[in-house]
């Protein structure tokens, strides 16, 4: 008979992390709640009886020693993960299990790889940031679509999405990442990351049908910029963003998403679109789907059981197309994202 997996989800009452602790139990985990507002954690345990609540502030590491306690991983859903990550991996490699996270912060996942790489090696522990919308599903793309290439001269990242209407912890975690950076915008060129105060360049991008041609802002940079070059030898990295998404982010005005259908996603769409090149040839891959932050829980969670079933290639840091067979994964993902891929 399989195992039952016990998952404990820090920030589990927020967006993101109500969709993680739905897609775990539909999945057959159990989830334990936890995170650092306990009236937000017994509210959310209304909604699923019998599922325990385990509150832990991030800076007491005995309570998060609780909150991780007979747990076979820990997915930390709760930003700004600038604050949160470090301790909730330091945890994690107390108790011995994977961690996950779904950080969407440049700077927050630098700080992941650059502090943890060695130790967690040591553990034989995996942790796994950004395996999200934003840093796990283009890095498993450019994976799966350079397939045998073990080099490649650039990689392009496009996001198509019909409307960004952020969360507060997607605004709070923005607001994080750019005193961090002075106000100045990131991206990755010649092999290194690049911090630069002039504007990123407009040009319009092909989509897959039906979305087509679009207005994109370039050098629009998200955490695949961190995911693709940890294991890739890839020395030009771009990401994109459509021009119509880029200003609903930016503005003060724009409301949090708004359920839409009966599992509580919104009616935002979206599409990835990969290419890479290497030489004169180019390869393909898109993915499409709906709601950004809904599709986070399939691709966390599908990532959970890969651990916990021996799928993994690697411990230590890693992203997911370092640990996982990126065609396979996506392809685990089909009830959630349509995929295409050309090689």
């Amino acid at each position: 008979m399989e195992k039952t997996h016990t998952v404990t989800v820090y920030g589990a009452y927020g967006h993101t992390g109500r969709f993680v602790v739905a897609e775990l139990l539909d999945r057959g985990f159990v989830p334990i709640l936890s995170g650092r507002d306990e009236t937000a954690l017994r509210t959310l345990a209304a909604s699923h009886p019998g599922l325990e609540i385990r509150p832990a502030a991030v800076g007491d590491a005995a309570a998060l020693d609780r909150a991780l306690a007979g747990a076979d991983a820990v997915v930390n859903c709760a930003g700004p993960f600038a604050t949160t990550a470090a301790p909730l991996i330091e945890a994690a490699l107390r108790a011995g299990v994977p961690y996950l996270d779904v950080a969407a912060e440049i700077e927050a996942n630098l700080d992941t790889f650059a502090h943890f790489a060695g130790r967690a090696e040591d553990a034989g522990i995996a942790v796994l940031p950004a395996m999200a919308f934003y840093g796990g599903l283009g890095d498993l793309l450019v994976t799966a679509a350079m397939g045998d290439w073990t080099r490649a001269g650039e990689a392009h990242i496009a996001y198509g999405l019909s409307g960004w209407h952020p969360t507060a912890g997607t605004r709070a975690a923005g607001a994080v990442s750019r005193r961090r950076r002075d106000g100045r915008r990131v991206r990755y060129s010649g092999g290194r990351l690049e911090y630069r105060d002039d504007a990123p360049p407009t040009l319009e991008w092909t989509f897959p049908g039906p979305m087509g041609t679009r207005p994109v802002i370039g050098e629009f940079s998200m955490a695949d910029i961190v995911t693709v070059p940890s294991h890739l030898d890839v020395p030009e990295v771009s990401t994109y963003m459509t021009v119509t998404a880029a200003a609903e982010l930016a503005s003060a005005d724009t409301p949090a998403p708004a359920a839409a259908d009966e599992r509580g996603r919104s009616d935002q769409l979206f599409v990835v679109d990969v290419l890479v090149r290497s030489g004169g040839e180019e390869r393909r891959a898109s993915a499409t789907g709906r709601d950004i932050y809904a599709v986070s829980a399939p691709l966390v969670v599908e990532a959970v059981h890969r651990l916990l079933t021996g799928q993994a290639k690697a411990t230590g840091v890693a992203s997911a197309g370092a640990l996982f067979d990126a065609p396979g994964f996506l392809a685990a993902l089909s009830p959630h994202i349509t995929l295409s891929l050309h090689r």
